[in-house]
């Protein structure tokens, strides 16, 4: 793809690359744009496809009660939203583009879960976890508990209750290794501007 040639289809493909779904609707409830995410993360909420969901229309009503209230400011609404599969965060800000006549709404819906795992996972990073600790400690931060743990990786409850002993120790053998090269650090600095001076 030619970006330079077409900025319209280079500015598609960053909003599919977002991990976050994103909405473009009108004052009428026209969807002018939704990404692959936004897509999937409406049906999961409506069980339908391209439709918007009511809670995310709630959020858009109370944007445009805001522009009354709050003309002259930047404002963005936020709420979030639980379903059976996903815990949405949803916000909501105008947006005035050059192809559209009037402005639009933009909305821009987070799967908190995936959030919640794309931190677990730089963590076990951080900490040098293993890959099984790792996969305990994405469910234990999504808010699974060690029964639950056990059962989705078909392991002993004692199993999970070792790995989550280690993911501790990991976790505080990191911090502590943090806080003193922060601590000599700062006493390093403390001693460089005391020579200068």
């Amino acid at each position: 793809m030619n970006t330079s040639n077409n900025p319209l289809e280079f500015l598609q493909a960053v909003l599919e690359s977002f991990v976050d779904g994103i909405l473009v609707l009108t004052e009428q409830k026209e969807q002018k744009y939704a990404n692959q995410m936004a897509v999937q993360l409406c049906q999961q909420l409506t069980g339908k496809n391209y439709a918007v969901p009511q809670e995310v229309w709630q959020v858009c009503e109370a944007l445009m009660g805001s522009r009354k209230l709050y003309p002259d400011q930047v404002v963005v609404v936020e709420s979030e939203v639980e379903c059976e599969t996903a815990k949405l965060r949803i916000r909501a800000q105008w947006l005035s583009f050059e192809a559209f006549q009037y402005p639009c709404l933009l909305v821009r819906l987070q799967d908190q879960n995936q959030a919640v795992q794309g931190l677990a996972i730089a963590e076990a990073q951080s900490w040098g976890l293993t890959e099984r600790e790792t996969q305990v400690w994405i469910r234990r931060r999504t808010g699974r508990n060690r029964k639950q743990i056990a059962e989705e990786l078909y392991i002993a409850l004692d199993t999970v209750k070792k790995h989550l002993k280690n993911i501790q120790t990991k976790r505080q053998n990191y911090q502590d290794e943090h806080e003193w090269h922060s601590n000599s650090q700062n006493q390093e600095a403390r001693q460089f501007y005391s020579a200068a001076f």
